[in-house]
């Protein structure tokens, strides 16, 4: 190789890496960055340099001084370059480049036209034009195309001359942790690169269109950042966080940095969720009690482009809780609570649901019957028998929560029937006859007929007839039954006063008013006088306890006598006694 050539990249090697020196100090001491490749804010500036070679095709006539006959001669391959780029990027993908090109071969550089002949090939180049970049996680391929201003040297000692030139290709670089992710290594960058030179239509001149192709690889120094837009933020709100199914809640989303001359667009995600727009609406009707989310995206950017971008989407999430619904609560009273057999009382069920749903009552009784449906029933003890009765009463709502609730009704055992007790009905007075005191008179018969009247109204009663005697009638009696004992053959006559009395009206309500005689008692009393009392004996009566001191009288012995009209004799008597 000429050493002239090797001085010479030398140069623009040191060159470059003294100007490239401050821009990786900076870089290093800048915060450290990922590189381009996958980096959020890829690098503002692209500095390059690297080994190149060149392997240009093209054939010059060159006139010949000698002859004066043009020869053709082609160029050869350049092993040893140089080539040096700077790219501006406006984005993530795009940019300007500027590029420097540096191979030679030969000794026609330094400005004269005398060289070696067959090996005196040189390009100069500078180029200019677009880039593009396409960053995938540590590598970075990229594409470029330039137009050229090309310095070209024949390979005939021809002089250098420019030309213009169009370059176009693309490398690949891969991205280093060194200088805080800010050095790239080029792994490689093909060009295909098109020259165009006129040497003059004089000796050693001609022209050349040369298709080269070119390889380089080297180092890439990244400077600065490009900062992504702000991205869209989203934040999600439920209203309210809490309910009861069949209560709907309310999603509102909140955007943030959003660009008023795009076009947006809201979805959402989650059980029961529906809408568009800003708000959403949740129908929680079929939700079981749990926490539910709901998921919400927004998205912007050309219509049917929307969030094609990282930073032109958002997402954000909210939560809600569904509630079981409260049992209700019941409780139950009966009006009264305490009854007679056959009675009713009325059930009031009071029962509050505490979300207020529908509620249907229902009741039941251990005994009795119960009739109603709704917070209200009655109660009839019919057929139950007595003592304490338990009434439920029962709630339910449409979502199956049930309570219940028991109340008691006692059923009293009727009382029992008052005692029934002897009454005192009229009595008969036998001093109006003192020739036959002991004669049911006409007078008598009114009293005995009002007796014979009850006894036949209340078919269950019985009648007692008291009679009495005085003193002295006691004591004609007693001497007649000291008369009967002393003389047994005598067949004395004795009189007892008050039986007779009794057993003769008895006899009257037998024989004048067909009572049953069984219904008719007669008895004597210690009270002295000459009646007899009359009493009213109903079923259940204890006549001895209510009238004590009374003797039965034995009708084996008392004889009733037969009441038969007053002789005339006696009539006069009794009417002068009368008087």
């Amino acid at each position: 190789m000429n050493a002239r050539v090797l001085k010479s990249v030398s140069r623009v090697l040191a060159l470059a890496l003294v100007a490239a020196a401050p821009v990786a100090l900076a870089a290093q001491a800048a915060p450290a960055a990922k590189g381009t490749s996958g980096d959020p804010s890829p690098s503002k500036w692209d500095i390059f340099m690297g080994y190149s070679y060149l392997a240009p095709k093209g054939t010059v006539e060159v006139p010949q001084p000698t002859t004066g006959t043009d020869e053709p001669f082609s160029y050869d391959a350049v092993n040893v370059g140089g080539l040096f780029s700077g790219a501006y990027f406006f984005n993530r993908y795009l940019g300007l480049q500027a590029e420097f090109g540096l191979h030679e071969w030969g000794t026609s550089r330094p400005g004269t036209n005398i060289g070696t002949h067959g090996n005196d090939d040189s390009f100069l180049t500078l180029a200019g034009g677009v880039i593009a970049r396409f960053p995938t996680g540590e590598i970075t391929p990229f594409v470029h195309a330039l137009v050229d201003a090309a310095d070209v040297g024949g390979p005939d000692h021809n002089a250098p001359t420019w030309g213009p030139g169009i370059t176009a290709g693309g490398g690949m670089d891969y991205e280093t942790p060194l200088l805080n992710h800010r050095l790239a290594i080029r792994l490689f960058q093909a060009d295909y690169e098109y020259m165009h030179a006129d040497f003059g239509n004089v000796t050693y001149g001609g022209r050349a269109n040369i298709n080269a192709a070119r390889l380089s690889a080297g180092l890439v120094i990244h400077v600065g950042s490009i900062a992504p837009p702000t991205p869209v933020t989203l934040a999600l709100a439920a209203n309210p966080d809490s309910v009861y199914p069949g209560t709907p809640v309310a999603v509102t989303a909140t955007a943030g940095n959003l660009d008023p001359k795009l076009h947006t667009i809201y979805s959402y995600s989650g059980s029961g969720v529906t809408g568009s727009g800003t708000t959403a609406k949740v129908d929680t009707s079929s939700l079981a009690p749990g926490t539910y989310t709901v998921n919400g995206t927004v998205k912007e950017g050309k219509p049917g482009k929307e969030g094609a971008k990282p930073w032109e989407s958002a997402e954000a999430s909210t939560s809600f809780t569904v509630k079981a619904f409260e049992p209700p609560t019941i409780s139950c009273s009966a009006n009264p609570d305490t009854i007679q057999p056959g009675g009713t009382s009325t059930i009031t069920a009071t029962a509050v649901s505490p979300q207020n749903l529908p509620l249907t009552y229902s009741y039941s009784a251990s005994a009795g019957t119960v009739t109603g449906s709704g917070d209200t029933a009655e109660y009839s003890s019919t057929g139950a028998p007595t003592g304490v009765v338990g009434i439920t009463c029962k709630v339910s709502d449409n979502q199956g929560h049930t309570a219940s609730a028991d109340t008691n009704i006692t059923i009293q055992a009727p009382p029992p029937p008052p005692t029934p007790h002897t009454q005192a009905l009229c009595s008969i007075s036998f001093d109006h006859d003192k020739w036959l005191p002991t004669r049911v008179d006409n007078q008598a018969k009114a009293c005995l007929d009002q007796v014979a009247l009850d006894l036949k109204q209340q078919p269950d009663a019985s009648a007692v007839l008291v009679g009495e005697s005085t003193a002295k009638e006691k004591a004609i009696t007693a001497k007649e039954e000291a008369r009967a004992a002393k003389h047994p053959r005598w067949h004395v006559k004795v009189v007892h006063y008050g039986s007779q009395r009794a057993v003769n009206a008895k006899e009257y309500l037998v024989q004048e008013q067909g009572i049953d005689a069984s219904r008719i008692s007669v008895a004597t009393s210690p009270m002295a006088g000459q009646e007899v009392q009359n009493y009213l004996v109903p079923s259940g009566a204890n006549f001895n306890a209510d009238v004590p001191g009374t003797t039965p009288v034995n009708e084996n012995e008392v004889k009733p006598i037969p009441r038969k009209p007053l002789p005339m004799r006696h009539r006069a008597r009794k009417a002068a006694a009368s008087q």
